[in-house]
């Protein structure tokens, strides 16, 4: 287990102890990908980024961003909710969650309301949130190409068989 996994347990283990982290359990983020684990390999990715160009970035605090940029607590897919607005407003509602139950610093709060830069128009300020920008844009796209090719399938499927 790399140092940064380590670390990611430790702060998994610190949000899962108080507030509200285990309810991303609940909300599927992309595909069949629940928001808990899609914030975990938002995490690992932004480390791994980390890593592999030798940045020197602090890992605890990108971590911590990276395990809260979605911590919104609604199922963005609800049609009573706004979901067209889902990609603008929910960095906002996941700082206001994440302040509510944790301490969050400077470099967490840039991740959490600017990792869906270019969606939203101001972009992040530190080498942490642009990692954790980029890794969440790369964890997106695998998990709803997994959708995409279960769409494809279908569609292919109905085809074959002349179903409407």
């Amino acid at each position: 287990m790399s140092n940064y996994e380590i670390l990611i347990d430790e702060i998994l283990n610190e949000f899962e102890a108080g507030g509200e982290f285990l309810k991303l359990h609940d909300f599927i983020q992309h595909g069949d990908t629940t928001t808990y684990d899609h914030c975990i390999q938002v995490a690992k990715y932004s480390c791994q980024i980390a890593t592999r160009f030798n940045l020197e970035v602090d890992y605890r605090a990108m971590i911590r961003g990276a395990l809260l940029h979605d911590y919104f607590l609604y199922d963005w897919h609800d049609s009573e909710k706004d979901a067209k607005f889902h990609g603008f407003t929910h960095p906002y509602r996941a700082l206001s969650n994440a302040k509510k139950d944790y301490k969050i610093g400077e470099i967490e709060e840039n991740i959490i309301v600017r990792h869906m830069f270019p969606l939203t128009v101001i972009p992040p300020k530190n080498l942490e949130s642009w990692l954790v920008c980029v890794a969440d844009k790369i964890c997106a796209l695998s998990e709803a190409s997994i959708l995409i090719k279960a769409v494809h399938t279908y569609r292919k499927a109905k085809n074959i068989f002349g179903l409407y």
